[in-house]
């Protein structure tokens, strides 16, 4: 049994907020904190849309949501965040520069004892591992957005990461309910993003250059993989268009991949400008709580009547 009790989440923002919550929720004394009141306030109100999911979704009681809710607190002061941390998960945006920042924040504030992981989706823990000033200490740990639904959890170690640190981690992992995938090699994308980065960038390629609309990519991907709930353009609505921004234009950047650029592009200004940020706010490619994906007749056969509109998409 691992000894990390006491959890700090840095940056409360989609996953953030998921992992503050399920970590309480399992029991773990857990420290939200973001930079502004608004953050917090947007996380809190988060918080109170998750009591219904679990109540829902994992079958949770009111007396657990009353103990989830106790074991939750919330600061914009870095220094209370983490002075009694066990450990810290950090899950800053993902922009080196930031991640980076936080961490040389932190660094001169944490206990000894304490350990910290990075839930970058795409980045390495190495290029973090000199700013934390405990490299030992530090690997990354990386969640599914969902958490409760797809309770995955990615470790991977650096070149110092300690055994006792990944250890300790691993076993964190298994006791907040995570299924944990030991990546056995350093690489960018973990095992998740490595295949549902490519996914999402080729679905967005689609829209970006009008091959195709969001809701015929994710009937494509929907009916060849039965089963599965949410397609491809859904999933990004999950991820967050932020995340799915930062993502691609910093890898569209530092590839020179001109695509991956102009995806970022249409991603911003059609969704990030218009405050459309996906599932967070509402709205993004598609309208929620109630989104077209999960209609009966989404992936219906239409009536020959169709057939003169369809055709007209194609000329």
């Amino acid at each position: 049994m691992s000894r990390l009790n006491g959890v700090t989440v840095i940056g409360v923002g989609v996953l953030g907020g998921q992992i503050a919550w399920h970590s309480a929720f399992r029991g773990k004394t857990v420290v939200a904190y973001d930079i502004d009141e608004d953050a917090l306030a947007k996380c809190r109100s988060t918080h109170d849309h998750y009591a219904g999911i679990y109540r829902a979704e994992v079958g949770a009681s009111e007396e657990e949501i009353t103990a989830t809710r106790a074991r939750l607190s919330y600061t914009t002061k870095l220094e209370a965040a983490v002075r009694d941390a066990d450990l810290v998960i950090e899950a800053a945006p993902e922009v080196p520069e930031i991640k980076t920042g936080v961490y040389r924040a932190m660094a001169p504030l944490l206990p000894e004892r304490t350990l910290i992981a990075t839930n970058s989706s795409t980045l390495l823990p190495r290029d973090f591992s000199a700013a934390t000033g405990r490299p030992e200490k530090f690997c990354a740990l990386h969640f599914a957005n969902l958490i409760w639904r797809m309770n995955v959890a990615e470790i991977m170690s650096h070149p110092t990461s300690s055994v006792d640190t990944l250890t300790q981690v691993t076993e964190f992992a298994i006791e907040i309910g995570m299924l944990p995938i030991p990546v056995r090699k350093e690489q960018n994308g973990y095992v998740l993003n490595s295949w549902f980065v490519p996914l999402l960038n080729a679905a967005q390629t689609l829209v970006t250059n009008g091959v195709s609309t969001p809701e015929d990519v994710d009937r494509t991907f929907l009916k060849c993989n039965p089963g599965c709930r949410v397609g491809p353009m859904g999933m990004m609505d999950v991820v967050g268009m932020r995340t799915a921004y930062n993502v691609v234009q910093y890898w569209g950047q530092r590839n020179k991949d001109a695509q991956m650029l102009k995806n970022a592009e249409y991603v911003k200004s059609r969704y990030i400008d218009k405050g459309k940020l996906g599932l967070a706010t509402g709205e993004g490619y598609y309208r929620y709580p109630d989104p077209a994906y999960l209609r009966e007749d989404f992936l219906a056969i239409p009536e020959l009547s169709a057939v003169p509109e369809l055709v007209a998409l194609m000329k």
